[in-house]
């Protein structure tokens, strides 16, 4: 178990949270939610110890060992997989290090004979000879292959490097779990392991995640953080949703009915305050009434942009022609031969663990990127726009907010452009900030806006919801399933492709796809060898 108990941390003058009170027990799931800066990852922090609190303090049972998802892909880049992974559970790896030092001695002691043995009896009550077998099986489940356990962490890419650290965190059974947005960069088979894990797994978990499918599948309860306050509801997130609001709805009609009788009360009053018979009667109500409090409501600190993309011109027939695109990149044909046309009804999410070959071929399509072989045809009628999954070029500039967005804008006047940044949540002096210090998710508003802008009637995403908060990300989903023209999206949020995709593309390690026109459950359900990753030599296409 752990708690918080009367907790306050201030940065500066400023509480981020004021005597926070909150238990989280053994056997659940807490998913921690709350708008972007409410504190999610700070709290974490705090419990872990790697922060201090203002007041309060922080109490775990004590022997239980506590493990953190780390965020420094760099730290353990001198280990080997395997040894990063076992050093979850740190005193162990201590052990196993010792003893292989002390064997290692050409001239061993009796005192080492001693040591070691103690050591030995440690290290099997911890379960120590099953130690590699463990992280091995925590690394496949998450899809890191056997050949890359005995490299050294530095060798593997950003992605493969996520999950080791998420193994790390995951090893040796640890008895309070903290998990910050562990579903990034993970593809969909090693989220579907990690669901698992964590829904049979019988300790205590606290997960910060943007991903509503995945906070649905694993969480029994919900821990809301709002204007410095942390509330808990037994359920899951769509559990926390509709229980607020009707908490909310609730508190609004009790007050409705307090306001009627205050008036009744009032009028009463005016009435008859002045009349002898009926003084006593009048006395008798302003007592009543002295002693009716309304419910204080406080509007969330939750805001949702508006994201609304309309299209300026109607999308014809011709939307698009692919026709054996070929592309190979430091030697991997991350491309192969892959050919498609795009009607103008479809949404198309692009799945898959090759992250490479999506952004590959939208950076095709879009013309910034040339193919080995093969052409593509857009439709006259049509006209494109495009979020990219790196963004760094396009603020490295000086501009402001204003200033950038003006620069794709059809009309050039400040006030058309500053309501489009409005609905953003990009209000006031906001459009003065420059674009290069924006935050990530301040910088994906913008993007977003851009497009809003173009009036395109054919939108490309690259993982669109990174960095977004949910808010964003309920928003930004709404849109998409408004919006009347052809989407090419890719996204790693389960219930975002899920409402909005009607046709699932899925490019596989080798550089070949499968196409389906279903939704993504169904084609997880009734695709499962493609999940496993099977080899397809030829491209399969169900039209």
């Amino acid at each position: 178990m752990i708690s918080a108990n009367n907790v306050t941390y201030r940065v500066g003058k400023k509480a981020l949270f004021e005597e926070v009170n909150i238990k989280f027990t053994e056997g659940n799931c807490y998913g921690l939610i709350g708008a972007n800066g409410a504190g999610k990852s700070t709290f974490l922090k705090i419990l872990s110890g790697a922060l201090e609190t203002t007041n309060g303090e922080i109490v775990i049972t004590p022997g239980q060992r506590l493990s953190v998802l780390e965020q420094d892909h760099f730290k353990y880049d001198s280990y080997t997989v395997l040894d990063v992974v076992i050093m979850g559970n740190q005193r162990l790896y201590d052990i196993m290090k010792e003893k292989d030092a002390i064997y290692a001695k050409e001239d061993f002691t009796e005192e080492d004979g001693i040591r070691a043995s103690e050591l030995e009896g440690e290290f099997a009550e911890m379960d120590g000879w099953e130690a590699e077998s463990n992280a091995a099986s925590l690394l496949n489940g998450l899809g890191i292959d056997t050949e890359y356990h005995y490299s050294l962490l530095a060798d593997l890419d950003g992605n493969q490097k996520v999950k080791v650290l998420l193994a790390k965190a995951l090893f040796g059974n640890p008895d309070i779990l903290l998990l910050d947005e562990p579903t990034n960069h993970l593809d969909l088979d090693a989220v579907a392991w990690l669901e698992e894990f964590l829904i049979d797994f019988e300790n205590t978990v606290i997960v910060v995640s943007h991903d509503r499918y995945f906070l649905n599948k694993v969480c029994t309860h919900t821990a809301d953080i709002d204007y410095g306050k942390i509330q808990l509801y037994a359920g899951n997130y769509d559990f926390w949703y509709e229980s607020s609001q009707l908490l909310i709805k609730q508190m609004k009609e009790a007050n409705k009915k307090k306001e009627e009788k205050i008036k009744e009360l009032q009028e009463f009053i005016s009435r008859f305050s002045a009349n002898a018979s009926k003084s006593k009667q009048a006395t008798s109500r302003k007592r009543a009434l002295e002693k009716i409090q309304l419910d204080e409501i406080r509007p969330s600190s939750r805001k949702y942009p508006y994201i609304d993309f309309r299209p300026e011109r109607e999308i014809g027939n011709e939307v698009l022609t692919v026709e054996g695109l070929t592309k190979t990149i430091n030697g991997e044909k991350v491309l192969d031969n892959i050919s498609f046309i795009v009607g103008h009804d479809d949404k198309i999410a692009f799945v898959g663990s090759n992250e490479l070959a999506k952004t590959t071929l939208f950076k095709i399509l879009m013309g910034e990127m040339e193919p080995d072989a093969g052409t593509y045809k857009w439709g006259v009628t049509t006209s494109q726009a495009y979020f990219p999954k790196d963004n760094t070029e396009e603020f490295d500039n000086d501009y402001t907010i204003v200033e950038w967005l003006t620069g794709y804008s059809p009309i050039k006047d400040v006030t058309y452009v500053r309501g489009f940044l409005g609905r953003m949540l990009f209000a006031g002096d906001d459009g003065v900030k420059k674009v290069k210090v924006l935050s990530g998710g301040e910088k994906v508003r913008c993007l977003l806006s851009k497009m809003m802008i173009s009036g395109a009637n054919c939108l490309i995403l690259d993982e669109p919801t990174n960095h977004l908060d949910m808010e964003s990300i309920t928003a930004l989903n709404n849109g998409l399933i408004k919006f009347s023209g052809v989407e090419l999206f890719s996204c790693h949020d389960h219930q975002f492709v899920q409402t909005t995709a009607n046709r699932i593309m899925e490019i596989l390690p080798n550089g070949t796809m499968i196409d389906k026109i279903t939704t993504y459950d169904e084609y997880l359900a009734s695709d499962e060898m493609a999940r496993k990753r099977t080899v397809y030599t030829n491209t399969e296409t169900d039209n």
